[in-house]
């Protein structure tokens, strides 16, 4: 170990050597950031991927930006061209119908907030961020409770994934969670207007080899992917190139493969409940896993299959009592071996 040394003068005058620490210390190549305003970024070797949002200011959590390879967010903050789609915050938790409550737009009552935070975990192949809301109606009664927990991935070339799993059960008190047959929820995407291919130059895919939202809308899929022009640079050395996102359903969900919520302006969600409602019952949690991978270049089916592949054999997250100090809570992907952060 190399290892500086400072000379240090006592009350006595008598000099002590001391050993400066730090020296060989190698940060973990994924980190999770606190920040101010109710704010975590994600990072990969100290650049920017993603920041997840959760202030009270907002009516639901979101994640903004959500960066391609070129550094540009490949997601945007509202429909391009409808104000009351303000509620379209980049990617985001929705639902239509909760127990008879719109937990969808901004001008209804129902809001999801953070309650709290249980572990931000640093790592080399992945960061991981648990965290817990509760859904709420407008005289502040909770209707649902959800864990949340977002890992995000290093891949090769500049590529990242965000893999993120939501488990939903009844608040405290409380027997059954109802959710309503509707289009709209659970992880919605919205995404650049470049990249949208009514306001820009791009086009959306499915694993089925079907093209275009008139052909995906409503139907079930592996996945489905939205890929077009990006534009990075400034002045003029601005230029474009493409890139994309692919949204994948994790083969243990229920109802795999989802039903996709799919349009042309840009916007795709995977549609849980599209066909019926159904029914989460205390002591049987709903879990859900998705993942988004930003990629370069465009659409390419054998690649996203890989992915979706290697996916699928990940083991999914739980949260428990820690095994090291100066932790409340733990995260581990299920049957883990011991964290080393």
């Amino acid at each position: 170990m190399n290892l500086r040394f400072v000379l240090c003068f006592n009350c006595l005058g008598l000099v002590t050597v001391l050993p400066v620490q730090g020296e060989d210390y190698l940060p973990d190549r994924c980190e999770l950031i606190p920040l101010p305003e109710q704010q975590v970024s994600f990072q990969i070797d100290g650049e920017e991927k993603t920041r997840w949002h959760f202030g009270e200011e907002y009516p639901r959590p979101f994640f903004y930006p959500f960066n391609g390879p070129s550094g540009v967010s490949l997601t945007r903050m509202g429909h391009p061209g409808a104000q009351n789609h303000d509620h379209h915050r980049s990617i985001w938790f929705a639902h239509h119908d909760i127990g008879g409550v719109d937990f969808w737009a901004d001008t209804t009552e129902g809001r999801v907030k953070q309650k709290y935070w249980y572990r931000y975990r640093d790592g080399n192949e992945e960061s991981v961020m648990a965290s817990v809301t509760g859904w709420f109606d407008g005289a502040g009664k909770e209707l649902m409770e959800q864990d949340v927990v977002a890992a995000l991935r290093p891949m090769e070339g500049g590529e990242h994934a965000l893999e993120i799993q939501i488990t939903m059960r009844p608040p405290e008190k409380q027997e059954t969670v109802e959710l309503g047959k509707t289009n709209f929820g659970f992880l919605a995407v919205r995404v650049s207007k470049t990249l949208s291919h009514y306001f820009g130059g791009g086009q959306i895919y499915n694993s089925e080899g079907l093209i275009g939202w008139e052909a995906i809308f409503g139907k079930p899929a592996r996945w489905v992917d939205y890929s077009g022009p990006v534009m990075v640079g400034t002045g003029a050395s601005r230029k474009v190139v493409t890139e994309g996102i692919t949204y994948f359903d994790h083969p243990e969900n229920p109802r795999y493969p989802t039903n996709w919520h799919v349009r042309s302006d840009g916007w795709m969600g995977a549609s849980f409940c599209l066909a019926e409602g159904y029914t989460i019952k205390k002591g049987e949690p709903l879990v859900l896993r998705y993942l988004l991978y930003a990629h370069g270049g465009g659409y390419d089916a054998e690649k996203a299959a890989a992915v979706a592949e290697a996916f699928a054999k990940r083991q999914g997250f739980e949260i428990g009592e820690p095994t090291k100090p100066h932790r409340q809570y733990e995260v581990w992907r299920i049957g883990h071996e011991e964290v080393s952060e």
